[in-house]
């Protein structure tokens, strides 16, 4: 073994390795997970596990079921969840802890805050925290949908440095390696482009929701702020050793050479947008340094209906993403403003409730 350069890491593992034939939980793949966290924390290396698999391993309680509706599936989550959590404990000997998130509790910044003091305060008490997404409950606007990104959500949260994402393929293939034999590993990628996209098809794995697409949508909000992001075979042992010894048994994606900040991220990668201000196509005020200037005049549209402090998208008409803001206005106050005739009125009006979004509260979006 090597001196690992980790002072933090997340690692992920889907439902497949949980419970492979949906016939409850098994430690056949855990194990060597396990003792991989397990030989981390003996070098002082802080971990945090984020696990999928509560459907899954619920799943056999229900009887002969192919298509379950989504109430049947709340309840196999409810039911394999305290399986899986005991399925870890047994492989552990230290003790752990259990997060249960919805995207509603990320994207909303006091709670943000609060799940980072918790996984902190766990770490620094010598507690393993295992997070899922709280599939028992959770609505389906208020769905991440997969742990691939969740996972990149958490690593973010917890200030990780690494963040290891588990696979059935050893990694990120110029092709899917179960249909095309010619398919080559990439070892490392620097950029996550349209081409990168291109490379993933969706889940190989009938048990897990996500596929080769939802780890590089992870990978790429976890290198943007700054954490390197591995996606192993979490089916192969031998991953785990390879790691261990400083070397690389799948695809790297290397971290962006300056991270966002912290609430950028955040507002970028996590909050998700309540609404929508829509902006003339011509619009050409520069948001990163003049998102003040943004007046109701620029406004031609509001979607959607959200509150002051919400988090809302401002885009051009032909679809263009510029920024991600919290909303100084209401979508009622902002549309009441914009739809007045008497434009000295509505200038008169901001200038006295101020900027719909202010400077310290924007992201600027790539153009898609």
């Amino acid at each position: 073994m090597t001196d690992l350069p980790w002072k933090r890491i997340v690692v992920k593992v889907g439902s497949a390795l949980i419970a492979p034939q949906k016939q409850g939980c098994s430690s056949h793949y855990l194990l060597g997970i396990a003792q991989f966290i397990t030989y981390c924390r003996a070098q002082g290396i802080q971990v945090v596990l984020v696990s999928s698999g509560s459907v899954a391993a619920g799943w056999h309680h229900f009887g002969e079921v192919d298509k379950p509706s989504v109430t049947v599936k709340k309840a196999m989550a409810a039911a394999g969840q305290a399986d899986m959590m005991a399925t870890w404990n047994k492989l552990f000997d230290f003790p752990t802890a259990q997060l249960l998130l919805t995207h509603g509790d990320l994207r909303n910044r006091d709670r943000y805050i609060s799940i980072k003091d918790t996984i902190f305060s766990l770490l620094e008490h010598g507690l393993l925290p295992i997070i899922n997404e709280n599939d028992a409950v959770t609505a389906d606007k208020l769905k991440v949908g997969d742990n691939d990104n969740l996972s990149a959500m958490v690593a973010a949260a917890a200030d990780a440095d690494t963040l290891i994402i588990c696979s059935d393929v050893n990694g990120l293939y110029t092709q899917n390696p179960h249909e095309n034999p010619d398919a080559k590993l990439i070892k490392q990628v620097t950029e996550i482009t349209a081409e990168i996209y291109a490379m993933a098809g969706g889940a190989s794995s009938a048990v897990g929701t996500g596929g080769m697409r939802t780890k590089i949508q992870a990978a790429k909000k976890a290198i943007s702020h700054g954490i390197e992001t591995f996606i192993i075979n979490g089916f192969d042992a031998d991953s785990f050793n390879q790691l261990l010894k400083g070397q690389n048994p799948g695809t790297l994606f290397t971290s962006n050479e300056k991270p966002m900040q912290e609430h950028l991220h955040w507002m970028t990668h996590t909050s998700q947008a309540q609404g929508e201000v829509i902006v003339e196509n011509d619009f050409n005020i520069d948001l990163d340094t003049h998102s003040e200037q943004l007046t109701s005049d620029d406004v031609v549209a509001i979607n959607g209906d959200f509150s002051v402090g919400d988090t809302i998208l401002v885009r051009k008409g032909d679809g263009t993403k510029l920024a991600k803001a919290k909303s100084n206005y209401s979508s009622c106050l902002l549309s009441f403003i914009t739809d007045q005739d008497d434009r000295e009125f509505a200038s008169e009006f901001q200038q006295k409730t101020g900027p719909i979004i202010s400077e310290k509260n924007i992201a600027i979006l790539e153009s898609k």
